[in-house]
């Protein structure tokens, strides 16, 4: 079993299919989940401007590590004080907030009229998202960070216990779980009736979501902390060991291997593609583009501090925040960067990306929410 400090890195649980790549989320005004689709593509439905300007801010006791949700002109946050709060996207304007009891890392998914996040104390829980109202928990045996996929009523969901579970969607009743070497750390990623996990102990596993049996396991060589981007029948992911890989899941082979010829950092930001590209960010204080087919290096781009946070494709451009607290808005044929923003505070959760509004929360506890230049008066609408 991997040391106690190579785990705490992570791992990814994921699904997926030989059919063709999942398309980005069908509703342009929804951001449902950590990555926006059950393939993890990391894509929005719809496009960004090319400059961005703060339409209203709100502040938390503590910050925020977990990528919103927003789902029916709602925008659904949770934080490391152990609040998750329900925000109109409009105005941020409080609609109600539920209190969890312990931190939250997990990130929020919206699906079927509820919310479902894991907290700190290895609690799964599940929200009404119109009233706020507790409609279900279930406890793991430890930690969830793993942000939560709804498919085919079933959450899916890692947890430091060592396990991955699906439960169900409806009253959280246990489906099954499978057990893992090390600590589960990514989302799931789904995608038809499979299941990819690469994580901690250094194996990718293919599981059936029917029953979580295993299909088949493959060696990777490295601990993973991030989720992978699926493509069909390619994941894409970063390692602990300096790499982005590419792998075909259905043969349990690797593709190919990116590695910066003299920046030698890990990677805990999960990819995004649109099919052609393979866009993900580093330690190395790089934003880079990479050929899908091939792995090699289309462009980068030199942020001032590292990128533990997940980049979003949305339409022509790329958006990332750093942990210096620059947000940034990249060409995504170029890597020439249109619009940058400054936040004063450090980024690790990622973008949530809908209705032409990107919302992210920074580790000192400021939700911001950006959009067109005078769609609406710049505001602090409160905590």
């Amino acid at each position: 079993m991997p040391p106690r400090t190579s785990r705490l890195v992570g791992a990814a649980l994921c699904l997926a299919t030989l059919a063709p790549a999942a398309p980005p989320p069908a509703d342009p005004a929804a951001w449902p989940s950590f990555r926006g689709d059950a393939a993890l593509t990391g894509r929005a439905a719809g496009p960004l401007p090319d400059a961005l300007a703060p339409l209203w801010v709100v502040e938390a006791a503590e910050g925020f590590e977990a990528t919103a949700a927003i789902q029916g002109g709602t925008v659904y946050a949770a934080g490391l004080d152990g609040r998750l709060l329900a925000l109109d996207l409009a105005t941020g304007r409080e609609r109600w907030r539920y209190e969890a009891g312990a931190e939250i890392k997990s990130s929020p998914a919206v699906a079927g009229g509820l919310v479902y996040f894991g907290d700190g104390a290895g609690v799964l829980h599940a929200v009404d998202a119109t009233s706020g109202k507790r409609r279900f928990t279930f406890a793991a045996e430890a930690e969830i960070v793993s942000s939560p996929t709804v498919v085919d009523g079933r959450v899916l969901f890692g947890s430091h216990d060592e396990r991955l579970y699906a439960i169900g969607a409806a009253d959280g009743a246990l489906l099954w779980k499978a057990q893992t070497e090390g600590y589960v750390y990514g989302s799931p990623a789904v995608r038809g009736a499979q299941v990819v996990s690469t994580g901690c102990d250094g194996t990718l596993r293919v599981l059936r979501l029917a029953d979580g049996g295993e299909v088949r396991r493959v060696a990777i060589g490295a601990y993973v902390g991030a989720s992978p981007a699926l493509d069909g029948r390619r994941a894409y992911f970063g390692t602990f060991e300096n790499q982005v890989l590419a792998l075909d899941v259905e043969r349990g082979e690797r593709l190919w291997a990116y590695e910066h010829p003299e920046r030698k950092f890990p990677f805990l930001s999960s990819a995004a593609t649109d099919g052609k590209r393979v866009v993900v960010g580093g330690r190395d204080k790089l934003l880079r583009a990479l050929d899908a087919a091939t792995g090699a290096t289309l462009w980068s781009v030199a942020a001032r501090g590292k990128i533990d946070g997940s980049p979003v494709i949305a339409g022509r451009r790329v958006v990332v925040g750093v942990s210096t607290g620059e947000l940034l808005l990249v060409d995504l044929d170029s890597g020439k960067t249109v619009w940058s923003f400054d936040a004063g505070s450090p980024f690790a959760a990622s973008p949530a990306v809908a209705a032409g509004r990107l919302v992210i929360g920074t580790l000192d506890g400021q939700l911001y929410a950006f959009g067109a230049p005078g769609a609406a008066p710049a505001r602090k609408a409160g905590s």
